[in-house]
């Protein structure tokens, strides 16, 4: 069952009042339909929204049976001038908006734009803003990504599977599909596996400290393994490692113990790591902690994002960091605060294979 509606927000400083939802139909029925979304509070949303959910990832209840049905794909029709159609997914809890930009290679949205939309109080809320465009140099598509604070990373992991799952709503694939996409970190090639999760060939790591980048100077075979890193008057052992996107990974400080990654007040430490004068390019970090050679846990801070429940590139960075400092093997899950994702760092090819599952929120339109 779907329920189908429309999401309206102001991009302009909202005014406080009673907040509301409006949910119109085609049946008769006057029925109240209640929706349940046990990962999203919706109780903040501007009192403009009206919002379409999709019963694959929501839960909902009607007092009486009542048909209310839509298409996705007429959904994504829809061109009204001045006004943004789009598709939430999230992978892990890590939440974007998804826009069909592929009539055009300019975002549909400025960054400031991105900003209000990815606002949890007052606007849409989300963690990123991903646009669906058309292909360069023969990929099939392009990826492009606007952060929550409006800046745009080279790359993003699961919004890349986001962005699979979206394709494939967009062309009505159905089954196993796999495609080419442009980015930022360059090529990336997600594939949609027949239990609808999205396996990504990410490429190979960077691992040249200069092209991470970061100034902490090389250690190993011009790579920056197991270094000291003063942050804030602590001493960290770090690995640095870019995923076309640059990430500082570490397993504790020095002198520390197994690292407990949900005592950590990443509020307080996060930007520190993200601004150090080390990293030029600002960077994502990643604190880990060891469960055994198969199993790491990992919480993020994100470059332009903050704390966020999951971080696909992150998890990649993990592991091959892991394997540099002897702490596990090729194959790995790595636990997120939204779940978990298996990351394979294979040793024939030296590319890395992310797997995971990236889930439809709802689908809405706002006014630009």
């Amino acid at each position: 069952m779907a329920i189908a509606a429309t999401i309206s927000v102001p991009l302009t400083s909202p005014i406080r009042r009673r907040n509301s939802l409006t949910l119109t139909g085609s049946s008769s029925s006057s029925s109240t339909i209640q929706l349940s979304f046990p990962k999203y509070n919706i109780a903040g949303l501007c009192p403009r929204f009206r919002i379409s959910a999709s019963a694959a990832s929501s839960s909902m209840s009607t007092q009486a049976p009542q048909k209310v049905s839509t298409a996705p794909t007429s959904f994504l029709d829809r061109r009204e001038a001045g006004f943004l159609h789009f598709v939430k997914y999230h992978g892990l809890g890590n939440d974007f908006i998804l826009v069909d930009n592929r009539d055009s290679s300019e975002p549909r949205v400025t960054p400031e734009q991105a900003v209000k939309l990815c606002d949890r109080n007052f606007g849409i809320g989300a963690d990123g803003v991903i646009f669906a465009m058309p292909g360069i140099d023969g990929t099939d598509y392009t990826m492009r990504i606007f952060n929550s604070d409006g800046s745009e990373p080279e790359m993003c992991g699961n919004g890349v599977r986001c962005f699979a799952r979206f394709i494939a709503e967009l062309e009505n694939l159905n089954g196993r599909h796999s495609f080419t996409v442009h980015t930022g970190a360059g090529l990336i090639v997600p594939e949609i596996l027949e239990d609808g999760k999205v396996r990504v060939d990410m490429g190979e790591p960077i691992l040249k400290g200069s092209d991470v980048p970061t100034k902490l100077p090389a250690n190993k075979d011009q790579s920056v393994v197991k270094s000291e890193l003063d942050v804030d008057g602590v001493t960290w052992h770090v690995t640095c490692v870019s995923m076309g996107n640059p990430h500082c990974v570490t397993f504790g400080a020095k002198g520390g113990q197994n690292l407990q990654v949900d005592e950590l007040d990443l509020a307080k430490i996060g930007p520190s790591f993200e601004h150090h004068e080390m990293f030029p390019a600002r960077t994502n970090t990643e604190f880990v902690q060891v469960f055994s050679r198969l199993h790491l846990k990992m919480r993020v801070w994100e470059r332009g994002a903050g704390a966020t429940l999951a971080c696909g590139t992150g998890a990649c960075a993990t592991v091959v960091a892991a394997v540099l400092e002897g702490h596990a093997e090729r194959n790995c899950t790595v636990d997120l605060p939204g779940g978990p994702l298996q990351i394979e760092w294979r040793e024939e090819d030296n590319h890395i294979y992310m797997t995971g599952p990236a889930e439809v929120v709802f689908y809405g339109s706002v006014p630009l």
